[in-house]
């Protein structure tokens, strides 16, 4: 029984040092050095619930044992206390010599009882201790959830973030091709313009050679045709 208890006991104690590794590190820190952080935690509450389940098992089976040698304590108590009457009442029946075998078997389980009490002492006192532990890991195990929680809201929150990044690179590139744009627009009002210029140009060359032309057959001002007349009829014409 002596081997199975420091057994169960090297159990305990790993996982304990496990539990106690995981509560003193820095989980920020561990997070860090993994791709996926919420796969990484509910990982390490998998594994926490599984040792939890080992230290329950444990924690039962060394309450079980307490109540074993409580129960085998007191019916040796029990025992005690009857042979004790059985050698009272010889005595009073007169009859020592069954008295003096009652009360050698008495003394045969008081040093039983003794040998019991001390069992039960060591099984009690182990199972305070196992049940302490279990409740520490319990409420542990609690306060990791609640940082798992937390981690999983930051989590979510930081790729929101790079959601809303990658939006925002996208409404700055919209930005930096509506400028583009913008400069060829202006470009292409300048060549309209230019163009228009042009043929407003080319228009006026072309007005300014009809009114030449219309100029050409102008009729002359009256002072200039009084004295056309005067030369043709000078001249008999």
């Amino acid at each position: 029984m002596c081997q199975k208890a420091a057994q169960e006991w090297r159990i305990i104690m790993g996982i304990l040092t496990r539990f106690k590794d995981i509560m003193s590190a820095n989980i920020n820190a561990l997070l860090d050095k993994c791709e996926d952080p919420e796969k990484m935690i509910d990982q390490y509450m998998r594994n926490l619930e599984s040792d939890l389940g080992k230290v329950k098992a444990e924690t039962a089976s060394v309450m079980a044992e307490e109540t074993r040698c409580k129960r085998e304590l007191d019916e040796c108590t029990a025992d005690v206390a009857k042979y004790q009457s059985y050698a009272e009442k010889a005595l009073q029946a007169g009859n020592e010599a069954d008295a003096r075998t009652f009360l050698e078997k008495k003394q045969q389980l008081v040093s039983k009882q003794a040998t019991l009490q001390q069992t039960y002492n060591i099984a009690a006192d182990n199972a305070a201790k196992m049940r302490q532990m279990h409740d520490k890991l319990c409420k542990d195990i609690q306060s990791l959830e609640a940082r798992r929680d937390a981690v999983k809201a930051k989590v979510a929150a930081a790729k929101a973030q790079e959601r809303i990044n990658k939006v925002g690179s996208s409404v700055n590139s919209v930005g930096t091709s509506m400028d583009a744009f913008g400069k060829m627009e202006a470009k292409a009002n300048k060549m309209l313009d230019e163009a228009n210029a042009m043929a407003e140009l080319n228009q006026s060359g072309r007005d300014n050679t009809v009114e030449n032309l219309k100029d050409k057959y102008t009729v002359s001002s009256p002072a200039v045709d009084d004295e056309l007349a005067a030369i043709k009829a000078k001249m008999g014409m």
